[in-house]
């Protein structure tokens, strides 16, 4: 048999039990956060991999038990690809209900995390599954590591992804690819920051003078880093969230503001930084504390990409056409990418809507992935290659 069309063949007739598992995987509602949810899908996944003939291993954490799992050797005694997943999403528990149903409608899989990213962990089980009933070996030891808080910027899953990807051959994501279909190259980095402003409370009439309104100096300081982020080529900045003060007729003496950051490359990212640790109070008797809460590193596409190339030449062999180009979202992958890993992600299926009701994804890419990655996945890739970065 032609294993490259054994491949194909394998994933179509697999696509049933496919569909069956991103089911079962969405009606887990996994929501950030929710620690027992979350570790009910952690022990699915933990038995689905090691049935699959892995090493699987829980790592424990107050909101969430992250998942290592890995194939083709003891850790640390050979090369290893670094595959990277999540299994939470930022849908609350109760979102299956008639505001956003679970539906297969054949073309289209419709359901909060099908696309983010439970269609990426079918994909990749899938891979292992078709490689194994294909008689086919890895081209060396792969590892998953799957998160619980990707969704909120990794805050005890980033010390995992860097451990694991440290000595990795390459990092392979599970996050959904561009619209097209094309992998991700590199990301853009992603910085959570709180503002926190305090003033001098006062009756906003009978001692107007006294007081210090912490809102108006939130305002001024929002308005300064509007203008650090324009004078920046590849830079974007949102307010997300603002709150503050108690009643009309005091002065505010409390503000607080939640802001992200989106850095194209590191050198923009450390100007901006440093001139967020270096804000001060517009006004006397006002202070400014910049905290960041999680942080994403730019991770910037390489001038050449031989793990790319793998990818293409994989493609090739399962009848694709791979391209990539870096993307504007941040994810696990940025750990890797930003320490000098090859690195590409979009590994799951094709669809649209992230985040959103409308989430959904085409059902055929659940076979085109699975086809691909398991074609890459079984490509022999040098000890200490760091892919032309």
């Amino acid at each position: 048999m032609n294993t490259s069309h054994g491949f194909v063949d394998r994933a179509r007739e697999l696509a049933p039990m496919m569909r069956e598992r991103l089911a079962s995987y969405v009606h887990h509602e996994t929501p950030t956060g929710e620690a027992d949810a979350l570790n009910r899908l952690a022990d699915v996944l933990g038995e689905r991999y090691t049935a699959l003939g892995a090493v699987a291993t829980r790592i424990p954490a107050p909101a969430g038990d992250h998942l290592l799992a890995s194939w083709g050797g003891a850790e640390g005694d050979q090369p290893y690809v670094l595959v990277l997943g999540h299994h939470d999403t930022v849908w609350p528990i109760g979102q299956l209900g008639a505001r956003m149903p679970y539906a297969d409608e054949g073309d289209l899989i419709k359901g909060p995390g099908v696309f983010d990213m439970k269609g990426g962990l079918v994909v990749f089980e899938t891979a292992l599954e078709i490689l194994r009933d294909c008689d086919t070996t890895l081209g060396q030891q792969v590892r998953i590591l799957v998160t619980a808080d990707e969704e909120i910027g990794s805050p005890t899953g980033r010390a995992l992804v860097e451990q694991q990807a440290t000595g990795a051959v390459a990092a392979l994501g599970l996050e959904p690819p561009h619209p097209d279909g094309g992998l991700k190259t590199g990301r853009h980095g992603s910085t959570r920051v709180r503002l926190s402003v305090r003033g001098v409370e006062a009756h906003a009439a009978l001692d107007a003078g006294r007081g210090v309104s912490a809102i108006d100096e939130l305002l001024d300081q929002l308005i300064h880093l509007r203008a650090v982020a324009a004078a920046e080529e590849q830079v974007l900045y949102n307010v997300g969230t603002i709150r503050g003060g108690s009643r009309t007729n005091v002065t505010a003496g409390e503000a607080v503001a939640d802001l992200g950051f989106r850095f194209g490359n590191a050198a923009a990212e450390r100007r901006v930084l440093k001139q967020l640790a270096e804000l001060r109070p517009a006004r006397p008797g006002a202070s400014v504390v910049a905290e960041i809460l999680t942080n994403r590193p730019a991770w910037g596409a390489p001038s050449s990409n031989a793990l790319l190339e793998e990818a293409v030449r994989a493609g090739e062999r399962v009848g694709q056409t791979v391209t990539g180009a870096p993307a504007l979202g941040a994810a696990d992958t940025n750990f890797a990418g930003a320490a000098g890993v090859p690195a590409l992600d979009g590994f799951g299926p094709r669809g649209r809507g992230a985040h959103a009701l409308h989430e959904e994804i085409v059902g055929e890419s659940l076979v085109e992935r699975a086809a691909l990655l398991a074609s890459l996945l079984s490509a022999p890739l040098p000890a200490g290659w760091r892919g032309g970065a």
